[in-house]
């Protein structure tokens, strides 16, 4: 099938490629011309484990190919998948200037029937706003369908092949079908295609995003009270984790979300809600939490310390919101970088994938070392924010001989407080004893 993905960002260059890779041919479009041509020689200008050597593959085979000519990319294709940036308003709402920009392009391009997939998040009603933006310009038939995704950044490739589910938004028999044909190659092995109205389909991927944030978020307030009760949040997490009605995903206590999704579309969410004359309560409550617990390390770092940091250096270890990407957007990192600096600290950051992306949130505010241990040279304390495997065992000696004093703030849990403090380490973790 002859597929246009409008938007070369993460969520396009994963469908764009996943789609191609199972024989489809795809044509991916963008308006920036650099990330055109870095994408035609085969530089993939995000991190995500599996995406560039997928990406050459299908290059290669002649499937998958870049262009900046979106008029030519709509009249040749059968089916346009829109995922182009919705962007924060100052309100809080989701921007569709460049949806329904891409929309008027379809109508004004298209010359025959075409299905028209939202993959962008977007809030609920705009298939019916890009349905009537596309029919503004043209007579032709086209059917408007909401496909929202569902990838997790680190596992994206497994989550588009191995999907939970796919949820189609559409109202007509035709574009059912085309979405069953395109997906059909993903499940095979009995997971659904759930077919629903288009602001249920939009509804629901809010819904999904908001409730995975609300458990972080919930964990992370139980972690607080555990710390001024004395009971430790690990233990807490197994004990409910292992009740059946709760299940243990996303219960781990830490530094707070962040990433492209979750901040945005639980703000997203609160402002749908209040445009259609509703006030949420548990929502917004999920994001002040988030904010706060943003500020955490750094409130540990003052209580050990003191309020004057001057003088003092802090090594950080993980800067990316989470491993496995170099994603930046709305990172605990830079908030405590931010805190720290003005504190009067030096800081010394190390992270595996997001160091070049971090220079250009974070500048001159903070020394970009070679390595972690370097990172750890003459520091007063390290503060874990993300949770690379490579963190995890680190050598307890090894570390000590490179930092002045001994002092750790675990961001995220991963070291047993017993091991580092029998190390000779001050230890401080996130709502454990």
């Amino acid at each position: 099938m002859k597929i246009a993905v409008i938007g070369s960002g993460y969520v396009g260059l994963v469908l764009g490629t996943c789609f191609a890779d199972s024989g489809n041919r795809i044509t991916c479009v963008d308006v920036n011309e650099d990330k055109i041509a870095r994408l035609q020689a085969g530089e993939v200008p995000i991190f995500e484990p599996g995406l560039e050597e997928l990406l050459k593959h299908n290059v290669a085979e002649g499937r998958l190919s870049f262009t900046t000519d979106l008029a030519t990319a709509i009249k040749n294709a059968a089916v346009i998948f829109i995922a182009v940036g919705t962007p924060q308003d100052e309100d809080g709402s989701a921007d569709l200037r460049h949806v329904i920009s891409v929309a008027h392009a379809i109508g004004t391009h298209m010359q025959g029937y075409l299905t028209v997939v939202i993959k962008s998040t977007v809030p609920v009603g705009t298939n019916k706003k890009v349905h009537d933006a596309i029919a503004s310009k043209t007579k032709q038939p086209f059917d408007v369908v909401s496909n929202p995704e569902f990838l997790k950044e680190g596992a994206a490739i497994e989550d588009f092949t191995k999907p939970d589910r796919v949820v189609i938004g559409c109202e007509s028999e035709r574009g059912r079908k085309v979405m069953e044909d395109l997906y059909s190659p993903y499940l095979r092995t009995g997971k659904p295609m759930l077919v629903m109205d288009p602001p249920s389909a939009e509804m629901t991927k809010y819904a999904a995003n908001a409730m995975l944030a609300t458990r972080i978020s919930f964990m992370n307030e139980m972690a607080r009270i555990c710390e001024a009760v004395g009971a430790d949040v690990n233990h807490v997490r197994k004990g409910i984790g292992t009740d059946e009605r709760i299940g243990f995903p996303f219960l781990f206590a830490g530094v707070g979300y962040g990433g492209s999704c979750f901040p945005k579309d639980v703000r997203a969410l609160v402002q749908t809600a209040k445009e259609h004359g509703y006030t949420p309560h548990v929502v917004p409550a999920v994001e002040r939490v988030n904010e706060e617990q943003k500020k955490l390390l750094f409130s540990k770092v003052v209580k050990h310390f003191g309020n004057d940091l001057k003088g003092r250096t802090f090594a950080m270890w993980g800067l990316a919101f989470k491993p496995k990407t170099d994603d930046m957007r709305e990172a605990p990192s830079l908030v405590l970088i931010d805190l720290l600096v003005k504190a009067g600290a030096k800081v010394n950051v190390y992270d595996p994938e997001a160091m070049k992306e971090a220079k250009r949130h974070i500048g001159d505010r903070a020394h970009f070392a070679d390595n972690a241990m370097a990172a750890c040279t003459g520091a007063d304390g390290l503060l874990l924010v993300t949770e690379w495997s490579e963190f995890r065992h680190v050598d307890l000696a090894d570390l000590k001989k490179q930092m002045k004093s001994p002092v750790l703030f675990d961001g995220r849990n991963i070291w047993d407080a017993g091991r580092v403090r029998s190390g000779g380490f001050t230890y401080y973790g996130v709502g454990v004893r």
